[in-house]
C-alpha cells in the first residue's frame, strides 16, 4: 500500500485539477471487446446492411494483409465507446485488476504503507497481524533489496516497486531491511497474504457525543466497515455522526443503497433507476437500519460522485440531517460490467438514476467531447463556485421539493443545505512552497524516525495528543529544517499559516503510528472548516432537543 506523501486539504486552487484526476479512475467506475467478441456483439445486432458489421467482415476475409483482429478490435473498441456517454468504457484486461482492486476490499502483499518520498522505500506501518507483522518487518525500517533486486537510491517508479511487492497469496518474498541501530541489513522473508483494503479511511470520536467518519471510497466491504464503525462509536457514547464523503468518487451502488437504509425509516424511497425503455427499479428502506436515531451531517463537495451522490441525494430528499459542503460532480448514470473471455470488461451506462423527489443530478455532456466534461470542475473555479454560492444557478425547471418543503435541485449534483466555501485566508506563498516542495512531509518522515520507538508506543488518539502536545518546538524545528533546505523564513506569511503548518505537521506525524489516518484526521480536523461548521451545527441541535 502506497501512501500519497502530498496528501492535504488545504489547495482549492488545485482542487479542481486534483479531482479531476481523481475521477479519471472513477470513471472506470463509471464506463466498462477481441475480434471474436467484437464481430459477435455487432452480429447480434441482426441487421445485414449494418456498417461496422460488414467492414468488420470485410477487412477480416478480403483486406489484402493478414491482419491481427484482436489488435485492431482493442484499437477500435475504445474510440466506438467514446461516442457514448462519458462514462462507459472499455478496460483491457491488462488494467482490469488495477481497476477493480480498490473495490474489492482486498489484494495479495507483505501488508505494510510505505512511501519513497527520499527515493528509499520507508516503511511507515506495518499492518498487524498481517504477513510482514509476523516476518518482523518493523516501521521505520528500510527496504534495501527486494529478492536479489536493490530498490534503495535506484530512482524505481513507485508502481514497480508496488509490482515486485505484491503478488499471489503463499509466495514468498525476501527482504533486505536497513533498521536503525543496527549496523548490518535485517534479512527477512514475508510470506504474501491477502490483506484488507479499508474504505472508511477513519472513524472516531470527533467531539462530545459526536462521532466522525470518514468513506474514501464504495468497496464492497463499505457496508460492513460502517456497521462495526458505528457499533464502536455508539460504546463510545457517540449519538451524532459527521459522515464525510469529500472527495468520494463512487463505487458500488449496493453498497450506497445498504448504507443509506441504515439513516432512512421503514418505506422511505432510497434510489430509483430508470433504463432506454422507462423501466424502473426502486429500493426502498426496510426500516431495520441501525442509525435511524443518528443525528448526521453528511459531507460533500466536488469530488464526490455517483454513489457518493446516491447517498448524499436520499438522505437529503427525505428531509433525514444536513448536507454540508459544495456542490457534488454530478455524476447520474448506472454502469454494468460485461466481462470477455480474455479477462477485459466493458463498462455501460444502462440506466440514470434519480433520488427520492425525482432529481437527475447528472451534469450536461456533449457525446465524444470528454474533454470539456473533464475541465468542467476547473470551471466552476473560474466561475467562482467554490468560494460562492451565488455564483451557482439551477434552471426553475429542476426543481423539486422535499416532504418537508425543501426546495432542492437536479441537473448537475447535489448542492448541499449549508454552502461552506473554500478556505484560503491562511495560505500564503510560503505555506505553499513548504508543502509543494514535499519539505513539510519530508521533515514529518525524519521527525518519525527520530522518535520511532515513542510513536510506536502510541495506543490512543489521547496518548497521540499528549505526545505532540509535549513538543513545543515543533514549528521552530520545522522552520530551521525548510531554511536548510533553501526555504527562508518569511515571518509575517508563519505567523499566518502558523495553525496549517502546526495541523499538517502533527497529522503527518500521527499517520505514522498505530493510529495511520486515525492519527491524520484527529490532527487535521482543527483547520478544516467543514468539519468544525458540521460540529457546530450537531451542537446546536443538541441545544435544541
Amino acid at each position: 500500500m502506497y501512501k500519497n506523501s502530498k496528501h492535504t486539504v488545504f489547495f482549492p486552487i488545485l482542487l479542481a485539477v486534483g479531482v479531476a484526476l481523481g475521477l479519471s479512475f472513477g470513471h472506470y467506475l463509471g464506463r466498462t471487446t477481441t475480434t471474436s467478441q467484437l464481430v459477435g456483439m455487432l452480429q447480434s445486432m441482426n441487421a445485414s446492411d449494418n456498417k461496422l458489421t460488414r467492414t468488420i467482415s470485410l477487412i477480416e476475409t478480403q483486406y489484402v494483409d493478414s491482419v491481427s483482429m484482436d489488435s485492431l478490435a482493442e484499437h477500435v473498441i475504445p474510440v466506438l465507446v467514446k461516442e457514448l456517454d462519458p462514462h462507459s468504457v472499455y478496460i483491457p484486461a491488462e488494467e482490469m485488476a488495477q481497476v477493480n482492486e480498490p473495490l474489492e476490499g482486498e489484494f495479495d502483499g507483505i501488508g505494510v504503507v510505505f512511501n519513497m518520498a527520499t527515493d528509499t522505500v520507508i516503511v511507515l506501518n506495518v499492518i498487524p497481524h498481517g504477513p510482514s507483522d509476523k516476518a518482523g518487518v518493523k516501521a521505520g525500517d528500510r527496504i534495501l533489496r527486494i529478492d536479489d533486486s536493490l530498490v534503495a537510491g535506484q530512482k524505481i517508479p513507485q508502481y514497480k516497486v508496488v509490482k515486485r511487492l505484491r503478488g499471489p497469496r503463499g509466495t514468498k518474498v525476501r527482504l533486505a531491511l536497513e533498521r536503525k541501530g543496527i549496523s548490518d541489513p535485517v534479512d527477512v522473508e514475508v510470506i504474501r497474504d491477502a490483506i484488507p483494503i479499508k474504505s472508511i479511511e477513519s472513524s472516531f470520536r470527533i467531539a462530545d457525543g459526536i462521532g466522525y467518519i470518514k468513506l474514501g471510497q464504495f468497496a464492497r466491504t463499505s457496508f460492513v466497515e460502517l456497521e462495526a464503525a458505528l457499533a464502536r462509536l455508539r460504546s463510545e457514547g457517540v449519538s451524532k455522526l459527521i459522515f464525510d464523503l469529500r472527495g468520494n468518487s463512487g463505487g458500488y451502488l449496493d453498497q450506497a443503497i445498504l448504507i443509506a437504509n441504515e439513516f432512512l425509516h421503514k418505506d422511505q424511497l432510497i434510489v430509483y433507476t430508470e433504463d432506454r425503455f422507462h423501466r424502473q427499479m426502486r429500493e426502498y428502506a426496510d426500516g431495520e437500519g441501525s442509525a435511524q436515531d443518528m443525528e448526521v451531517v453528511v459531507l460533500i463537495d466536488e469530488g464526490s460522485a455517483s454513489s457518493s451522490e446516491i447517498l448524499a441525494g436520499a438522505l437529503q430528499d427525505n428531509d433525514r440531517g444536513t448536507i454540508l459542503g459544495r456542490r457534488s460532480f454530478g455524476k447520474g448514470l448506472v454502469q454494468r460490467q460485461i466481462p470477455f473471455a480474455d479477462g477485459s470488461a466493458l463498462r455501460l451506462t444502462t440506466a440514470r438514476y434519480y433520488t427520492p423527489t425525482g432529481r437527475s443530478i447528472q451534469k450536461p455532456y456533449t457525446i465524444g467531447d470528454d474533454e470539456s466534461y473533464e475541465e468542467d470542475l476547473w470551471k466552476r473555479y473560474e466561475n467562482n463556485e467554490y468560494f460562492s454560492a451565488d455564483s451557482i444557478h439551477f434552471a426553475d425547471s429542476l426543481k423539486r421539493v422535499t416532504p418537508k418543503g425543501k426546495v432542492v435541485y437536479g441537473g448537475g449534483g447535489i448542492m448541499p443545505d449549508v454552502f461552506i466555501p473554500a478556505d484560503t485566508t491562511d495560505v500564503t506563498k510560503y505555506f505553499m512552497e513548504v508543502v509543494g516542495r514535499n519539505i513539510l512531509y519530508r521533515y514529518t518522515l525524519e521527525y518519525s524516525d527520530r522518535h520511532r520507538e515513542e510513536l510506536n508506543r502510541v495506543a490512543s488518539l489521547e496518548e497521540l495528543q499528549a505526545l505532540l502536545d509535549g513538543d513545543k518546538t515543533l514549528v521552530e524545528d520545522f522552520i530551521h529544517y525548510a531554511a536548510r533546505r533553501g526555504v527562508a523564513p518569511r515571518r509575517a506569511d508563519i505567523a499566518r499559516s502558523h495553525r496549517l503548518i502546526e495541523a499538517q505537521l502533527r497529522a503527518y506525524i500521527g499517520r505514522n503510528t498505530p493510529l495511520e489516518d486515525n492519527g491524520f484526521y484527529a490532527n487535521i480536523y482543527p483547520v478544516d472548516v467543514v468539519i468544525l461548521r458540521a460540529i457546530e451545527e450537531l451542537k446546536s441541535e443538541k441545544k435544541n432537543d
